[in-house]
């Protein structure tokens, strides 16, 4: 039978393996730190060194030789353009993280319920493979004040046409002298008073005999045509014969009439008849009481076209920047969302839905609440992604307005390279730009390390 060991012996073999245990954890270590060293070295050359050459450069001058302490600081407040790449960087981390989260949730949860979920998923997620730079020249070109070229504007002026008809003659204007008048409303009207059994010739100048309609007819047998004793004749003509031969204010042989002009027939300044032309420009007011009365074309007749909105303009720069970034980021936050919703436990969905509750409670009561973590993840990726904006608005803004839409990324790229040559400067809006994205950086690693916990 075996001796137990007397209390406080230890076994000859025990110091060789805790010598063994504390030399394979060093090794260990040191192989741990071999593979760590070159992302170390990276993080410190890449990530940590430009930080703290740039703290370091925001305290002299656009030189860089003279010390001027906090001076950048100061000036960057002081400064009416920096001070409106804050407000601008504000209304970005306002309302695009809001946007996207909101949009790619509600899109999640209906991408649920249709048949081709992965397709449109799919086809959602497509433009984050784009460049920010691609995807700022296409919507350079969409946004185009052009309609003929951007496709939005393109499209406002096709839906503006629908409800209130273009011009027929845009470039048009009467003849001023002897017949018509210019009034102040834009409108022309006749400079002597006409009465029943008159016919007025109403000449127009200015369009292009190109642009004259396909189915215009001569305009002369219609100035020729007698009126009645009870009516107002008359026909509205381009006033331009081929070659110049033709008098101006006499419908010569070979000028043709505008249909689809508007007349109006005044009475005492108000509108007593309204009246369209024909193919050859005549026009008739018939039944008419005792004059005397006044034809005018009204300024509907040569109002320019409808160019839609001016998208690159001031007021709307900002606007459109933020609807390019929604195409963009739209589908990484409803793939992101739609995978934490399929990770909700459904029994406790359809528990709801048995109990009465509706697909809007259901969503605001439950899906919602379950999904906060996921949209909080979202929410604060979006914020510190758009705090860093910059491609979008550089390519996307034209150079009038790029001071309106100007963010905090792009100001400082234009202080230091882009034309201010100050680095002092540009260095103490990217020290601004840091601090302003670090608590959403804290605020995300927290989170993270809560949720591995």
């Amino acid at each position: 039978m075996a001796t137990p060991p007397a209390p406080g012996h230890r076994r000859a073999g025990a110091p060789h393996t805790a010598a063994r245990t504390r030399s394979a954890r060093r090794r260990a270590r040191i192989l741990a730190a071999v593979f760590v060293l070159p992302a170390l070295l990276l993080l410190g050359a890449l990530v940590v060194y430009p930080v703290l050459f740039s703290l370091g450069r925001s305290f002299f001058d656009a030189s860089g030789t003279r010390f001027v302490g906090a001076g950048n600081y100061t000036e960057m407040f002081r400064d009416p353009v920096t001070l409106k790449a804050l407000r601008n960087t504000l209304i970005w981390v306002g309302v695009a993280p809001l946007l996207l989260t909101g949009l790619g949730l509600v899109l999640a949860v209906l991408v649920e319920k249709i048949r081709w979920a992965t397709a449109f998923k799919l086809l959602m997620f497509m433009p984050m493979a784009v460049s920010f730079l691609a995807a700022g020249i296409i919507f350079r070109l969409a946004y185009d004040d052009d309609p003929h070229k951007g496709v939005l504007n393109a499209a406002v002026v096709s839906v503006h046409d629908l409800v209130e008809p273009a011009s027929p003659y845009p470039a048009a204007y009467a003849r001023t002298g002897q017949d018509l008048t210019r009034h102040h409303d834009g409108s022309y009207r006749t400079r002597v008073q006409v009465f029943p059994g008159d016919t007025v010739a109403l000449p127009v100048i200015g369009i292009p005999p190109k642009d004259v309609p396909h189915d215009a007819r001569p305009a002369r047998p219609a100035a020729l045509a007698r009126a009645e004793p009870d009516e107002v004749r008359g026909v509205v003509y381009l006033d331009f014969s081929p070659g110049g031969h033709g008098k101006p204010g006499r419908v010569d042989g070979g000028e043709s009439g505008l249909p689809g002009t508007t007349v109006q027939l005044l009475d005492e300044g108000t509108t007593a008849a309204t009246a369209t032309t024909a193919a050859d420009g005549s026009f008739r007011f018939p039944r008419l009481r005792a004059g005397p009365y006044v034809l005018s074309l009204p300024a509907a007749d040569f109002t320019p076209p409808y160019d839609g909105v001016n998208w690159l303009g001031p007021t709307l720069i900002t606007p459109a920047v933020i609807g390019a970034y929604l195409w963009i980021w739209t589908g990484f936050a409803m793939v992101l969302i739609g995978a934490g919703l399929s990770t909700l436990p459904r029994e406790t969905l359809e528990a709801a839905r048995i109990d009465g509750a509706s697909e809007w409670q259901v969503f605001r009561r439950i899906t919602v609440p379950l999904l906060a973590p996921v949209l909080t993840v979202v929410l604060v990726t979006l914020v510190i992604n758009v705090m860093k904006i910059f491609d979008l608005v550089y390519v996307i803004a034209p150079g009038p307005v790029q001071q309106d839409a100007t963010v905090l990324a792009t100001q400082m790229w234009l202080v230091s390279f882009g034309g201010g040559n100050d680095q002092g400067l540009g260095s103490a809006l990217g020290v601004l730009l840091l601090l302003l994205v670090v608590p959403a950086m804290v605020f995300n690693v927290r989170r993270f390390t809560r949720t591995q916990r």
